[in-house]
């Protein structure tokens, strides 16, 4: 039997995968989070239990975790996961059960999740702490780096590959076999059909491509 679940963060995509994990039959034991507030958001039978001082009275032998922390190209949750790993917690991957995921050579790192709707194809690797969002298509031998994050209806046509800590935007698609790099972010309704370098952000319908700070 798989150990209790805790959620790093009980906001907007907290409450999101806490839904997804309860679709296939988790237990999930609580939220961590600083703001007392989430409290009354959290579904039945999942409470609040502090902030991330609340941890020790729970040991990484003894649970797993959920990252919850959302955001768009920010390092928070980031660094939740390499935090928390190094000090001996497990991060569980979180799949709901009305997403697609193919059975031919499909791997999930640790800590990814797959969430409502999303369509992963044969071949198709998704890097550790990875969010594929709602209803996100993922084709065939395509690589989704660690920490990154496919926003709800974005396309990923077969073997794009994107680098680490990359953000692509609701509703984006990427053509066949483009390459985006590490650290990007890749705007909302975006159409990419070139290679993508390290640390930008593109808008493809006004032809921006700016250098993040």
């Amino acid at each position: 039997m798989s150990p209790p679940i805790l959620v790093i963060g009980g906001g907007g995509h907290g409450r999101v995968v806490i839904e997804a994990l309860l679709a296939a039959g988790e237990e999930v034991s609580g939220v961590i989070d600083p703001h007392p507030s989430v409290a009354a958001m959290l579904p039945d039978g999942v409470p609040w239990l502090g902030g991330e001082e609340a941890l020790s009275a729970y040991k990484p032998e003894d649970y797993q975790l959920a990252n919850g922390v959302g955001g768009i190209g920010e390092p928070h949750r980031r660094d939740v996961f390499e935090r928390l790993g190094a000090a001996g917690y497990g991060f569980v991957r979180v799949r709901h059960p009305a997403a697609s995921i193919a059975r031919a050579g499909v791997v999930l790192g640790e800590g990814s999740q797959i969430m409502a709707g999303a369509v992963i194809q044969p071949g198709v690797r998704i890097g550790a702490d990875a969010i594929i969002n709602t209803r996100a298509a993922i084709d065939h031998d395509c690589r989704v780096g660690e920490h990154c994050h496919i926003a709800p209806g974005a396309v990923l046509c077969g073997d794009v590959v994107i680098g680490a800590g990359t953000h692509v935007g609701a509703g984006a698609v990427l053509i066949q076999g483009v390459a985006v790099g590490s650290f990007s972010i890749i705007g909302a309704g975006s159409i990419i059909l070139r290679d993508v370098p390290d640390g930008v952000v593109v808008y493809s319908k006004d032809l921006r491509l700016e250098r993040r700070r």
